[in-house]
């Protein structure tokens, strides 16, 4: 099965550009070289503790997805041995907050040269 991550990076991180990230995910899923990764990315505003709460009243996260007026998106997906990186791209004004989905899929997929 699956397994997703989500990391949010607060305005004090400074994204704005281009900038290379590496997440480290740890043993947990694995995550080789032959991994199958899905990275995305998306604006997002944060709220504080327990702002999004699940169906047993659960505190799931401090933030919510939102399309402001930022463009955000992932490009150069590289897995290697324990992690990820990527790019991230966000086209502002200023600094945002953006949260970044990480999914690796069990298996590794099927390969071959294009002729």
């Amino acid at each position: 099965m699956a397994k997703s991550i989500r990391v949010f990076y607060g305005k004090e991180h400074g994204l704005i550009g281009r900038k290379r990230l590496d997440f480290k995910w740890g043993i947990y899923p694995p995550i080789t070289p032959l991994s199958i990764v899905h990275v995305s990315a998306a604006e997002a505003t944060e709220h504080g503790a327990g702002f999004v709460v699940g169906p047993n009243g659960d505190a799931l996260q401090e933030f919510i997805f939102s399309l402001g007026d930022a463009d955000v998106w992932v490009s150069n997906v590289s897995p290697h041995s324990g992690g990820v990186a990527f790019i991230l791209h966000v086209h502002a004004a200023g600094p945002v907050d953006v949260v970044v989905t990480i999914t690796v899929e069990d298996g590794i997929p099927q390969q071959f040269r294009a002729t």
